[in-house]
């Protein structure tokens, strides 16, 4: 089978390998697309550590079941059932104690970035049972790709607690900010702006239905105010910078919470009585649990024509060499990237 293997920072090659086998309580997957994730091309760089040259990566992926280890039920996931999975394994041990916060399990392991586990950049994966989800036969297969990150903003969104009345705004409208658009939009919330620098990303913000503004225009409380007619309630902060972290709490009312999901930077300074005196809320928020993930495998079954935008292309594996280079250096389009392995060619 084809693999992308990482063979050095700034170097992905395709390489012919020996298909994996799944054992007891395993799937075997066959590939249809692959999305590639911030973390991916950041590891791609050398810049999060994450990574490692001979890695096999990926993590938001789509397919077929192509065969079944022992003990698994073939009636609950039969041959040749469109599936996704979650990348994130906990140890059977620690299932009932983690159940519904499956992400704080100190025994996780998340496919894609263990680095002894081959991943889904590839034309087949393994990966545990308990850890695939059946997909809507209706979806098409290669938008299976974006539960991955919609999950990560289900989970994001859910730490706001945002009620359908509240304003909300978003920063940074790159594929993360995009998908909590869709997972604000899940929980019944109506206003909503983003805050997005690039005008092709604005461009696709607005086509899910929603206010997007460009923060060099001015002060961003104030075009946060303008755009809601009011402060936000609640303020994504898909970033994860210093600067957006401080645009966030002051485009906040008091009492406000700001979610932080992005990862831009390991470290950040923040204006401190923003916190305090004006008495708001910062949440943290790391990928989902395994509901969360459920939930928006379910929803994106149900809303393949609200979703299909955020992909604006796919290429072979061939290819992604390229798409990777691009990514790392910050020249990406506006949505989400996807490899896609069951097809030799394929345009968005």
């Amino acid at each position: 089978m084809r693999a992308l293997v990482l063979t050095d920072f700034h170097r992905l090659d395709v390489v012919e390998t020996q298909r994996p086998e799944p054992g007891p309580g395993e799937v075997l997957l066959r590939v249809a697309a692959t999305g590639i994730c911030g973390s991916d091309f950041h590891g791609f760089s050398g810049e999060n550590g994450r990574r490692v040259p001979g890695q096999i990566m990926g993590h938001e992926s789509s397919g077929t079941i192509a065969a079944l280890g022992e003990g698994v039920d073939a009636a609950a996931l039969p041959l040749g059932a469109p599936a996704t999975f979650n990348p994130v394994v906990v140890p059977p041990e620690q299932l009932e104690d983690y159940r519904g916060r499956e992400h704080h399990a100190p025994g996780k392991q998340v496919i894609g970035v263990a680095q002894h586990l081959p991943a889904s950049f590839a034309d087949y994966v393994v990966v545990p049972a308990r850890n695939v989800l059946l997909l809507d036969p209706a979806l098409p297969l290669h938008l299976g790709a974006l539960i991955e990150p919609l999950a990560v903003s289900v989970h994001a969104v859910r730490r706001g607690r945002p009620e359908p009345e509240d304003r909300v705004l978003v920063i940074g409208g790159g594929p993360i900010g995009q998908s909590v658009v869709l997972a604000l939009q899940m929980q019944g919330v109506r206003s909503i702006v983003v805050s997005e620098m690039n005008p092709q990303r604005r461009e696709l913000i607005a086509a899910l239905g929603v206010i997007a503004i460009d923060p060099a225009a001015g002060a961003l409380a104030e075009l946060v105010a303008g755009a809601l007619g009011g402060p936000a309630d609640l303020a994504v902060d898909a970033v994860g910078l210093s600067r957006t972290m401080a645009d966030a709490l002051a485009a906040t009312a008091l009492g406000g919470r700001v979610v932080l999901v992005g990862m831009g930077a390991p470290r950040l300074e923040l204006p401190a009585f923003a916190i305090s005196t004006e008495e708001r809320t910062v949440i943290g928020s790391f990928t989902y649990s395994a509901q969360e993930f459920a939930d928006a495998t379910a929803w994106i079954g149900e809303h393949a024509d609200q979703v299909a935008p955020l992909v604006s292309r796919i290429v072979p594996p061939e290819q992604a060499q390229d798409a990777f280079t691009e990514l790392a250096a910050g020249h990406g389009p506006a949505g989400k990237i996807l490899v896609r392995f069951d097809q030799e060619q394929h345009s968005a």
